[in-house]
């Protein structure tokens, strides 16, 4: 916190208040220093880091019990009237697991992919939504062959959770993803370089900055060409770690018809 004093030397040391002006002065300097740090790219990227591991944590919690409470219904509609312990009965235990684990590892697969932002093909959507689909049909079945509305409404909502919580979480993962590119795009326009405002101490060797890459990579770039990662590390050769902020930056300058 900022001192409410100062050090006046007058052949001896004694604590001088500071004015309210100095005071106001100081309290300036502390705060653009710490919204500097606040603001910075990694600092936004740890915090959507963190509510990303929460949102994972309670839609897989979601999605595993709501699979789990139709796993009964689907033995039940596989077992079609078996008698209980006989070989079918046992065998139709093992007809949800194999859809569920399916679908598992779709959406696992999804959460990778989402978080780097590369699109999969149309055949892992089919899956998911198939999975998803037999899932729902054989777990309200029974219900919809009696004619009970309350039954088809009670086994409906379980799948149906599992299939928009699918779809939703892997947006929000790009979305979460989007806002880190964002965030670090703001800095660049802001500060031009990948570092705070805040002061730095000299360094006895200098490296390429991230500005120094993003002019490289700007004058590299002509029109029809695809500004990707791994294009942005061809004509650079910055680290990977950093090409996709490269790419983002860059990206950012074309769509808006900067030179």
């Amino acid at each position: 916190m900022t001192s409410n004093v100062r050090s006046v030397h007058t052949g001896q040391s004694q604590a001088v208040p500071l004015s309210r002006v100095e005071k106001l002065v100081a309290d300036a300097a502390e705060a653009a220093r710490l919204r500097a740090y606040q603001t910075h790219p990694d600092v936004i990227a740890l915090r959507v880091e963190r509510i990303r591991a929460q949102v994972d944590r309670l839609c897989w919690s979601g999605i595993v019990l709501g699979l789990a409470f139709t796993m009964s219904n689907v033995q039940h509609f596989a077992a079609a009237g078996s008698a209980s312990w006989s070989l079918p009965w046992l065998a139709a235990w093992l007809l949800d697991p194999t859809v569920s684990l399916v679908l598992l590892a779709i959406l696992r697969a999804e959460q990778v992919t989402a978080r780097y932002q590369v699109a999969t093909g149309p055949w892992v959507r089919r899956a998911k939504w198939f999975t998803l689909a037999a899932t729902y049909v054989m777990n309200t079945w029974s219900s919809w062959a009696v004619g009970s509305v309350a039954g088809v409404v009670l086994h409906s909502v379980p799948p149906l959770v599992v299939f928009v919580a699918a779809e939703a979480v892997t947006d929000v993962r790009d979305k979460l993803t989007e806002a880190v590119h964002v965030a670090f795009t703001d800095a660049v326009n802001r500060t031009g370089v990948h570092e705070p405002a805040a002061p730095r101490r000299e360094r006895p060797a200098r490296r390429a900055s991230f500005a120094d890459y993003l002019n490289q990579a700007r004058q590299a770039w002509t029109p029809g060409i695809e500004v990707t990662p791994a294009w942005v590390r061809s004509v650079t050769d910055c680290s990977r770690g950093l090409s996709p902020r490269l790419a983002a930056a860059l990206a950012a300058e074309v769509a808006g018809g900067a030179p």
